[in-house]
């Protein structure tokens, strides 16, 4: 199946390609387009919008709290392995402006502005970045286990 979303990805726009490759639907290609398009262009193409306004897959609100376009995608397709709720609290602190924010939340975001400033377009973006969410979804499964403990070396 084809997906679609705005061009010049960050944090969920690489997430999201990340989680439906990943969990949803492994032989998803993904097509990048300049924001006025992306609606257009998913009809013209037959594909699905993510992480853009007009979207089922797009940003939401529950209980007062902001929601990210990789929460949609986890609440639609019944997504429930606890390391990617585990992960979906991160990625929404990345991206958006919940009320309990993770600390992860920062450097995910630092990491995302870093390989969008190295990456050549977004689809070299999702090649550098998979293996970065491939490692934080196995940090988070070491979490929910119980295993994983963040340590701070002294200075």
């Amino acid at each position: 199946m084809k997906w679609i979303t705005r061009e010049k990805a960050k944090v969920d726009r690489i997430a999201c390609p990340w989680l439906i490759a990943r969990f949803v639907d492994p032989e998803a290609e993904f097509l990048y387009v300049p924001r006025e398009r992306v609606l257009e262009r998913a009809k013209t193409e037959g594909a699905i919008p993510f992480d853009t306004p007009g979207a089922e897959l797009h940003h939401y609100t529950e209980d007062g709290d902001e929601r990210c376009s990789f929460d949609a995608i986890v609440r639609k397709y019944k997504l429930t392995d606890p390391a990617l709720l585990d992960m979906a609290e991160i990625v929404r602190t990345a991206d958006a402006s919940p009320k309990t924010r993770r600390p992860e939340g920062a450097g995910l975001e630092a990491m995302a502005l870093g390989f969008r400033a190295v990456a050549e377009d977004d689809h070299d973006n999702i090649r550098l970045q998979f293996p970065a969410y491939d490692a934080l979804y196995a940090y988070c499964k070491l979490k929910v286990a119980g295993k994983a403990k963040l340590e701070h070396a002294p200075s």
